[in-house]
């Protein structure tokens, strides 16, 4: 038998049967008569055979001619007896079955699955050698890991958007509901004590609700403007009451409203008033629409579409071991890892201006728990209005002495259109506020302290979610085998360990990437924009911390000091962020020195202020 095909081994014709044994077959050409050599049948041929069979002795080996297309004798032999070795070596093709049932498993047709290995050239991203995986698997393996991907991304999301918004949802209910029961409470309580003459002026005070509701929901409501105003007409319908026997022409309580600040009819209740409403509104509208903000970042951020380098990555990381017939073999960790990283290298740029916003919030949120308490501010509000109303009341004869003295004495009425004293409508009688156990269930079922306190641990938590969404998806054990088993994991190309390096977080650190080619030239506008938007909220946060809004800069004396009643207390109010230059810090004694200010130092300061809040506003619409 010859190894070569179409040739035949035979012994050559003048060997005996010990020579073919050793010399083995030689070859020729299948059908072809053997080569002649001289007369086999001469003298010498048969005196030197005769002579091998008597006296057998060693000699020189005799080298056969070798013909053209033969191989050695020997090497001849080796192969027909390694020929059926080599045979059974020969790999039969794999059975494909359980990537047939794990495909069909996905939803996708079987029969695009082939049964045994085929060849792979037509893949064009798994391993080109032998597959399971026909082109219509790998096409539909690179649809389904990018859905794979999505899922991942907003499966982890959706527990962040669903906490801010529940949050949300919460805090916007309680504040609402703040609002409505302090209104309410105001209302029974002056509809009890001072009767008909609340009812007749009850359209001032239910103003003023609305105001602060029209604010709260984001309108375009200056607070301290509104105050004012709110002091202002109930100073007119006041100063009437007080004054029954005079008439009073719209102009003349005109000249009157001017007097408010200078005449301080209401006590200091005003002012006290103004600071704890401004910053306790600014500070729950911000911390409301911080949380709301929060929600929609996270929504749009994680709706994730990875481009065709990342799609190409993915299928190679998630399905090209399935066209192995690796089914069982995961991904190793830190494979995941890069590809993860690559995937989500703009969502890493985030991450930054996240956790500057998480920081604002936690500190507002302090301030909700202190010195700006919405809560602590409207609960007592009718209680603060009755005092400046009484305060009212038991200084009306020097307020309208001096009112009289700067608009002009009034006309006084004919004897029988006196209207009836003060005293004798019963609008003297001294306020009575209802008892702690008297005043109405707390909003929303909850308080505010319960509200913050719960939030603020939910924003510790929320602080680097975006750089480490890439381990928190590898973490997943159907993504990734884990750190363990290092040397049993799919790393790309085989199942063995992965040796390339983890990359670092966001688009610049993409370049070494060994996984994804991501363009690091083009960032994601979308998350571009939600950079923005989260860092014009987090310039309003560090507004509201320090008592301001963005369209409200207090530069007045009135916002300087710290004294009781303001709301700060014990606790200091001061900005801490640099940019808030135009809220001016001090304490009543500065207050005191500044009012013995001469008229032209305090204009040059009106002045410097002004000219401070037009640079800050600035700055507020170049961060639009």
């Amino acid at each position: 038998m010859c190894f070569l095909p179409g040739q035949v081994c035979r012994a050559p014709p003048h060997a005996g049967p010990a020579e073919r044994s050793r010399s083995g077959a030689g070859c020729t050409a299948a059908g072809a008569a053997p080569a002649r050599r001289g007369g086999a049948g001469s003298a010498e041929s048969r005196l030197r055979l005769r002579g091998a069979l008597a006296r057998p002795r060693p000699r020189p080996a005799r080298t056969m001619p070798r013909r053209r297309g033969c191989l050695p004798p020997l090497l001849c032999t080796l192969a027909a007896l390694s020929l059926p070795l080599l045979l059974a070596a020969e790999p039969r093709a794999k059975s494909c079955s359980e990537v047939r049932r794990l495909y069909a498993a996905k939803g996708f047709s079987q029969s695009e699955a082939p049964s045994h290995e085929i060849s792979g050239d037509h893949l064009k991203v798994c391993s080109q050698g032998y597959t399971c995986c026909s082109q219509e698997m790998e096409e539909k393996y690179s649809q389904q890991s990018k859905h794979d991907f999505r899922n991942a991304v907003v499966e982890l999301s959706n527990h962040l958007q669903t906490m801010f918004s529940s949050r949300y949802k919460k805090f916007d209910e309680f504040f609402k509901e703040l609002l409505e029961n302090a209104e309410k409470s105001l209302n029974d309580m002056f509809v009890r004590t001072y009767g008909r003459l609340y009812m007749q002026n009850s359209e001032l005070f239910k103003d003023l609700f609305v105001e602060l509701k029209r604010y709260y929901v984001g309108g375009n409501v200056n607070l301290e403007e509104m105050l004012n105003e709110f002091w202002a007409r109930l100073l007119e319908r006041m100063f009437r009451l007080v004054n029954p026997q005079y008439h009073f022409t719209d102009e003349y309580l005109e000249c009157v409203s001017k007097y408010t600040e200078q005449l301080k009819p209401f006590g200091d209740v005003p002012r006290k008033l103004k600071l704890q409403v401004t910053r306790a509104f600014v500070a729950a509208r911000t911390f409301a629409q911080g949380l709301a903000i929060a929600r929609d970042v996270v929504s749009k951020v994680s709706a994730v579409n990875p481009t065709p380098q990342g799609t190409r990555a993915l299928l190679k990381m998630m399905y090209c071991p399935y066209c192995r017939g690796l089914v069982s073999v995961k991904p190793c960790y830190n494979y995941c890892f890069n590809v993860m990283r690559g995937c989500l290298a703009n969502q890493g740029d985030l991450d930054a201006e996240w956790n500057i916003f998480m920081d604002s919030m936690l500190l507002v949120a302090e301030r909700l728990e202190g010195p700006f308490n919405i809560e602590s501010v409207m609960d007592p509000i009718d209680v603060k209005i009755s005092d400046a109303i009484m305060n009212m009341q038991e200084n009306s004869m020097q307020v309208s002495q001096k009112v009289f003295q700067g608009c002009g004495q009034p006309k006084t009425l004919a004897q029988g259109r006196t209207a009836r004293s003060v005293s004798e409508s019963g609008f003297s009688t001294r306020f009575r506020p209802y008892n702690p156990e008297e005043r109405p269930t707390t909003a929303a079922g909850t308080s505010l302290d319960r509200l913050v306190t719960d939030v603020k641990e939910k924003l510790k938590q929320a602080k680097k979610f975006w750089s480490s969404l890439p381990g928190n998806i590898c973490n997943d054990e159907k993504m990734s085998v884990g750190t363990v088993n290092e040397n049993e994991c799919w790393n790309g190309s085989a199942k063995s360990r992965y040796d390339f390096a983890v990359t670092g977080n966001g688009l610049a650190s993409q370049v070494n990437n060994p996984e994804v080619e991501v363009d690091i030239t083009k960032p994601d506008m979308v998350i571009r924009r939600q950079i923005m938007a989260l860092r014009v909220m987090t310039n309003k946060l560090k507004n509201a911390y320090s008592g301001n809004d963005v369209d409200f800069i207090d530069i007045s004396e009135e916002s300087s000091g710290e004294e009781s009643g303001s709301g700060c207390e014990l606790q200091q109010c001061s900005p801490e962020f640099e940019f808030n230059a135009t809220e001016v810090t001090g304490n009543s004694n500065k207050s005191d020195k500044n009012a013995n200010t001469s008229a032209a130092t305090r204009s040059g300061l009106s002045q410097a202020a002004l000219l401070l809040s037009i640079l800050f506003l600035a700055m507020q619409r170049q961060w639009r």
